[in-house]
């Protein structure tokens, strides 16, 4: 069949056609993201009990829910927060790889059992339950040139009426989170002390408006009848314009009628008023953009900025957006670094094989093979269901090396017939066939080998793996079928024989590029001549050969174990977030001010472009509260980013300016490289109370171990965000004394529950959207304790009672959010570890130090990425075995030995010393990058090394020594050695000087693989072939097989 292709070189094009054409459909079709999509699947079920606070709604609503849904099908991890404004938020993790949307079914089932025995308030609030997508792909601001001309609550409808609707409707979009959300409402501010004097509780407002504000269908007129004609008729339905609540009668005296407007002030305000929102200092509206599973993160973008562009030409004058954060840009900008990688490699690439060859149609062969190679990946690409990310992209940019490989394989053999023989093209290509079809398939079966065990990780990491090895080894399939089929074709049509005529007609002139190849072959054949004669002496000192074989060895090990390990690297993203937290208890007020002093640190720094600031939200906790702020901001790009340049000096900085600030602490972190996995970077681990102690007690426990954790090595400092020391008020009802008043707790609760946090169960309708209507005390009337004294009850003598009586209020501390985690009172400590030192490292120490010496009533877990790192740490030595293993096998089988493969397998240990040399050279960790390199790595020197030992075995069959076979093996292929690894470290250079959002990353994948791939060629040449002489002597003790050796050689 192969045969047959040499003579058919149009079947062989037509095969390479289909490939392409196949390969641009998948182009079209595949979804563009920035890494694959890693985050486990998450369904999030989120009320709020108005009026609760953390503890109540952890006791009231959380734990029946937690309690119902925990154990649901495939479930990882489950946990919950409340806060004190009575929002809460429960978080069921699921494993990789469950269909997110059969998990929400799954949740939701479970919730609808809890329902009966949920408090009312919460149930007409609303539950809701989605599968929530943690990573923000975009976030942008609406704000307005002028503060006097449109305050935050128009901004913020004007976008929930005109803009929202329109986003979400962009396909991907999950959902688009709006930060402060300050929708319209009627506010129904009650006046305790008038309501006392009509005898009124909020009970009868709530009532009253109710009755009033009605939809009703009244009915149509003349149907069924022999009227004439039919009517229908309409009722306007509820009340939506404040002059129609402030009439409404609650109550009548005598002939006199109390309206709503007698006894409360009426507003068409916000429904909420705890946070406030700026950009650059002006009114604005900070909105975020989420996707949903499996979509086009880079699609996604272009929708939404389409839509904001279609928007802003109907905004009101004075409007304007900007975005602050956005994927695509980093996005275009990683895959267009590699897109030009691509390009610049496949050139250099080019350059390297014109040197070597020195005939421009022998290059033009391997230049075909490339692009058939990686377009022709795409397809299986859409085929396995992977995308176009910065995974896929390396793993084509490092297959281009590799393809050129085997054609450079086919067209040398064909060459090396050619010369000093008279063979036309065809003959020499049938010829060659015949002898490496057998190294093509092997060398092919060995790379992909080395990637199918990859396949089988799991968790993120494993992904990761996955989409990186299985796009190598298509595209290394790919290429060994076009080895096979396209390149003979085309040496036979291409290729004619110029050796055979050089003789006679040497004076000919010649050119400069006949002169310069000249010198360079010469110096090759210089090269060539050093090279053997530094094997041979290696040969005689057989004790420095195994001394060098062993010291390089133990000096990879070394580097390899002393490299600190991450997950991914940071990367400068221009993007930074900052969180502030005042002292517990403060006022809106007060943190709006400081959030003003911070605003005016971040813009007189002439890095940053736009800060947005929002008060009132913990974007750490993900809970509102008013003693909280956080801000995005976004730097200019890094050519206009002033006197420093780099982010972290950038970063730094800020936060020594910003520990200036004395009323709160801010801290200024950047987001975490991979989304999905929350904002704080760092090892994040959950200290779980087990016997339901109280928050004090926890939160004393967590400051112990923190304390201890700070001790501990490579530790720069440990923090949470829990506290239990916000000022509270214990109310306790003298339920006796209620009693002999004819009052039930019930009845106090209920007003003061009113009274101070409102109700908002009634609603109505307004610019085509759905509002609620608020009652609630006046802000003057809820100043403090003295609050009270004006607070009456209706008992059931119609007579007013004060509550101030009735009710002691004791002053306590107690958090302002609490959190659960599978089941248990919970709080988690970040663990920053000090740059340079990894956190694989220090979750071993903080576990062996700290977390297994705590008493038995507290317990451990780590969460989030730390989860994923622990669990894939031990999985990655597993896999590497792995994958030696099958090479190992592989060899076996084909050389028929199970010794003859050690000689291929331990020349491995070269490269991985000059790839860890290179990446700590550089300061970077032994990232999953790096890893990720490595595995390749192994299946490049495996190849240079069967390069080798196949000729050397073959001349060994012929009856030579096995110091000659050695050494002949080693001369015979040194060049297409030198050419194809030459060509690779080439390829990788366009990488290793990258810069911009996605450098370190770039640094990190070809900086080791290059200089892995140096030291791996300049030591292996002369270990390989030392290793072939030890195994194959022991190889022939063993099986007692004599070969009938010829005198040696003289060389």
């Amino acid at each position: 069949m192969l045969k047959k292709i040499i003579d058919r070189p149009v079947l062989a094009t037509v095969i390479s056609v289909v490939l392409l054409i196949l390969g641009i459909i998948g182009l079209t079709r595949l979804p563009v993201t920035r890494f694959p999509d890693i985050s486990p699947p998450t369904v999030t079920v989120t009320g709020s009990y108005p009026g609760g606070n953390s503890e109540s709604v952890i006791r009231s609503v959380v734990t029946p829910l937690e309690e119902q849904i925990n154990g649901v099908e495939q479930m990882e991890y489950i946990k919950s927060t409340a806060s004190n404004d009575g929002s809460f938020s429960i978080t069921v993790i699921f494993k990789q790889g469950v269909n997110a949307d059969q998990a929400a079914v799954n949740v939701q089932n479970r919730v609808q059992q809890a329902t009966p025995i949920l408090p009312q308030e919460v149930i007409q609030m609303g539950l809701t339950t989605s599968k929530q997508q943690n990573s923000l792909i975009m976030v942008f601001d609406v704000f307005t040139e002028d503060n006097k001309k449109y305050d935050e609550l128009f901004l913020q409808n004007y976008m929930s009426i005109n803009l929202v609707p329109q986003l979400k409707r962009v396909p991907g979009v999950g959902q688009v989170q709006m930060f402060g959300a300050k929708d319209y409402s009627v506010r129904v501010w009650l006046n305790p002390q008038k309501m006392a004097n009509y005898s009124l509780i909020p009970a009868d407002v709530n009532a009253a408006i109710a009755r009033q504000s009605v939809e009703a269908a009244p009915g149509k007129l003349g149907a069924e009848s022999d009227a004439p004609l039919e009517y229908v008729m309409r009722y306007k339905g509820k009340k939506n314009q404040t002059s129609e609540y402030e009439n409404i009668v609650v109550k009548r005296v005598g002939g006199e009628l109390v309206r709503l407007k007698d006894i409360a002030r009426i507003e068409f305000g916000s429904i909420y008023y705890g946070g406030n929102g700026t950009s650059n200092g002006r009114n604005a509206v900070t909105a975020a953009i989420m996707q949903t599973t499996g979509s086009n993160a880079n699609a996604i973008e272009i929708g939404v900025n389409a839509e904001l562009e279609k928007a802003a030409k109907s905004f009101p004058p004075g409007i304007g957006y900007s975005k602050l954060m956005s994927t695509k840009e980093r996005l275009d900008e990683a895959t267009n670094q590699v897109k030009s990688t691509l390009v610049g490699a496949f050139i250099l690439v080019f350059i390297v094989v014109f040197l070597f060859l020195q005939d421009f149609r022998s290059t033009i062969i391997p230049a075909i093979a490339v692009p058939v190679a990686i377009i022709g990946t795409f397809f299986f690409l859409l085929v396995f269901g992977f995308t176009i990310n910065i995974l896929t992209l390396f793993a084509l940019v490092l297959a281009i090396g590799i393809v050129v490989d085997d054609a450079i394989v086919v067209v040398e053999a064909v060459h090396s017939k050619m010369e000093g023989s008279n063979l036309s093209g065809k003959e020499a290509t049938h010829s060659a066939m015949g002898e490496i079809t057998g190294a093509v398939i092997s060398i092919t079966l060995v790379m992909s080998a080395v990637f199918i065990p990859i396949g089988f990780m799991t968790g993120s990491s494993g992904i990761f793996y996955k989409q990186f090895a299985y796009t190598l080894a298509i595209a290394i399939i790919i290429s060994a079928v076009n080895a096979l089929t396209l390149t003979p074709a085309l040496c036979a049509l291409l290729l004619k024989n110029e050796h055979g005529h050089e003789q006679g007609n040497e004076p000919k002139k010649r050119g400069f590029s006949k002169r310069f190849f000249t010198a360079f072959n010469a110096g090759f054949d210089n090269l060539t001549n050093k090279y053997i004669k530094g094997l041979r002496f290696l040969i005689k000192k057989k004790w420095l050969g195994a001394g060098l074989t062993v010291a390089i060895t133990a000096v990879a090990v070394f580097l390899m174990m002393s490299t600190p390990k991450s997950f991914v690297p940071m990367e400068d993203d221009s993007f930074m977030v900052f969180s502030l937290s005042m002292p517990p208890g403060t006022a809106l007020d007060r943190t709006t001010e400081v959030a003003r002093k911070i605003d005016k640190i971040f813009k007189d720094n002439e890095a940053v472009k736009t800060v947005a600031n929002i008060t009132g939200f913990n974007i750490l906790s993900n809970s509102a509260s008013p003693a909280y702020g956080l801000g995005f901001v976004k730097l200019k790009d890094k050519k206009d980013r002033g006197a420093i340049k780099d982010i972290d000096e950038i970063t730094a900085n800020l936060s020594a300016q910003l520990a200036t600030i004395k009323e709160g602490s801010v801290m200024v972190f950047r987001m975490p490289p991979v989304e999905g996995y929350g904002v704080a970077n760092g090892a994040e681990v959950v200290l779980q109370d087990k016997s339901g102690k109280d928050a004090a007690s926890l939160k004393a426990m967590a400051d112990k171990v923190m304390g201890q954790m700070m001790q501990q090595p490579g530790v720069q400092y440990a923090y949470t965000t829990f506290r239990a020391d916000f000022p509270q008020f214990e109310l306790e009802v003298d339920e006796d004394k209620a009693a002999q008043m004819g009052l039930s707790v019930n009845d106090i609760m209920q007003t003061i529950q009113m009274y101070f946090s409102g109700d908002q169960s009634l609603n109505f309708t307004r610019f085509g959207k759905f509002y609620r209507v608020s009652i609630k005390a006046d802000g003057i009337f809820r100043m403090d304790e003295g609050a009270f004294n004006e607070i009456f009850v209706r008992n059931d003598l119609n007579q007013m009672v004060p509550v101030k009586g009735l009710v002691t209020l004791n002053k306590v501390y107690g958090p302002e959010s609490m959190s659960r985690y599978n089941l248990y009172n919970a709080l988690t400590i970040n663990v920053m570890p000090l740059p340079g030192s990894s956190s694989g490292d220090i979750m071993d120490n903080i576990e062996q130090n700290v977390l297994s010496k705590l008493p038995a009533d507290y317990g451990y877990e780590w969460t989030g990425l730390s989860l994923e790192e622990k669990s894939s740490g031990a999985q990655t030595m597993v896999i590497l075995s792995l994958c030696l293993l099958f090479v190992y096998f592989l060899l076996a089988a084909q050389y028929e030995s199970y010794l003859l493969p050690l000689a291929v397998l331990l020349s491995i240990p070269t490269g991985v010393l000059g790839a860890f040399a290179a990446i700590k050279a550089i300061g970077l960790d032994n990232n999953i990058y790096v890893q990720v390199g490595l595995i390749m790595l192994v299946g490049l020197l495996a190849k240079n090394a069967i390069l080798i030992v196949e000729f050397a075995v073959q001349r060994r069959a012929a009856g030579l020594s096995i110091k000659d076979a050695a050494i002949e093996g080693a001369k015979s292929r040194l060049r297409p050695i030198i050419m194809t690894s030459l060509a690779f470290i080439v390829g990788m250079i366009p990488l290793m000087i990258a810069t911009g959002g996605s450098a370190m990353g770039n640094r990190s994948i070809s900086t080791g693989a290059a200089m892995g791939m140096l030291t791996g060629v300049i030591f292996g040449v002369f270990v390989i072939p030392l290793l072939y002489m030890l195994f194959q002597f022991l190889q022939e003790k063993v099986s007692g097989k004599r070969v009938q050796t010829q005198p040696e050689l003289n060389h």
